[in-house]
This record gives structure tokens, C-alpha cells and sequence, in this order.
């Protein structure tokens, strides 16, 4: 049986087209290398100050509640029936009223946010132990119990902790976050410097 060419059939396994877009971003690298070093840069002041970071980041939350209760407003003039209407207008007034009590008192917001966090990382952490025992025939079972014991473990220590951790535990999320992404990105820019073959 004969052999046909396919366009997926080249050096790297890739579409042509792809290789194409891969190897545009090739030449912008370093603006990834210099965004990731952004990012670690902003996550090491946020754990500096994790009070600010805190702060910071319910402010963000604050504002993006505003704008998720004015699209649900917006989008309540489009419902036909008035009990859907009323339903869609509490909910988006709802929302907007807890983002202006985030952006008016950020502490006490943060303190509600991170009783929050706690308990879904304590349910996270009980769900995965679960998945974990039910599928103990697999292989590695252990380690989604594992993952889970860790879950629960961190949410009951925020917990115990409630609510004077709350002015750094958001904020110490936040700079994890942020080095993270910036550790991704970096390495993301020196794949595409070194990793993309040329045509």
C-alpha cells in the first residue's frame, strides 16, 4: 500500500501552519524572558509586603465584582418575563453592592475572602482523599490522597488562623502566583529561542 504525504508529516510533527506561528513568536523571546522577570520581580514585592499584595488583591476582585454586576444588569434588560428580570437585577445588584464593600473596606473583605479560601480548600482537599480511596485498584492512588491530605491540611491551617491571617494569606497567594506565572513565562521565552527548528 502506498504511502501518501500528509502535511502533519514534517521534522517536528507539527502543521505547517504552526510551525509557521511558532516561529513568529521565536523572535519575541525575550519579551517573554522580560515579562516572566516582570512577574517574579512583582511576586517577590508582594512577599515583601504581603499586606499591600492583600489589599491589591481585593481590589481586583472588587472591581472585576463591579463589572461582572454591571454585565448581569446589562443583561437583564434582555430577559422577556418580569420574574426573570427581577431575579437577574438582585443578583447583578447583589454583586455590585459586595464589590463596593470590598473596595470601601479592604481588610474586611479580605478577611471573608480568605475564610473562603479555607473552606474550599478544606472541601477540595475531602473530594480528592475521596477520589482518591475509590480508585485504590489504580496505580498511584496515593498520591491523589496525598495531594488531598496536603489540600485539607492547608485549608485547616488558614482556618485556625482566621481571621488575623487574613491581612497576608491573599497576598501570600498572590506573590506565589505571580512567580509562578513568571517562572512559566521565562521558560516558555527560552523554548521559543531554542526549541523551534528552523524551516
Amino acid at each position: 500500500m502506498p504511502t501518501t504525504f500528509t502535511p502533519n508529516s514534517t521534522r517536528s510533527g507539527l502543521d505547517p501552519r504552526s510551525r509557521l506561528s511558532v516561529a513568529e513568536l521565536r523572535h519575541r523571546w525575550g519579551w517573554f524572558v522580560a515579562l516572566g522577570v516582570a512577574l517574579i520581580l512583582l511576586g517577590t514585592m508582594a512577599f515583601l509586603n504581603t499586606l499591600v499584595a492583600t489589599v491589591a488583591s481585593v481590589y481586583t476582585v472588587g472591581l472585576l465584582m463591579l463589572i461582572a454586576a454591571a454585565i448581569q444588569i446589562a443583561q437583564a434588560f434582555s430577559v422577556k418575563s418580569w420574574s426573570s428580570f427581577f431575579w437577574w437585577v438582585l443578583g447583578g445588584v447583589i454583586y455590585a453592592l459586595a464589590g463596593l464593600a470590598a473596595l470601601i473596606n479592604p481588610l474586611m473583605a479580605s478577611a471573608f475572602l480568605t475564610l473562603f479560601l479555607a473552606a474550599a480548600l478544606v472541601a477540595s482537599g475531602v473530594a480528592r482523599i475521596g477520589v482518591g480511596f475509590q480508585s485504590r485498584p489504580a496505580h498511584n492512588w496515593g498520591w491523589m490522597v496525598l495531594s488531598g491530605l496536603v489540600t485539607l491540611l492547608a485549608g485547616l491551617v488558614i482556618a485556625l488562623g482566621w481571621p488575623v491571617n487574613s491581612l497576608w494569606v491573599l497576598g501570600m497567594f498572590l506573590a506565589i502566583d505571580l512567580i509562578f506565572q513568571g517562572w512559566a513565562t521565562i521558560a516558555l521565552g527560552l523554548a521559543l529561542k531554542h526549541g523551534v527548528p528552523s524551516a
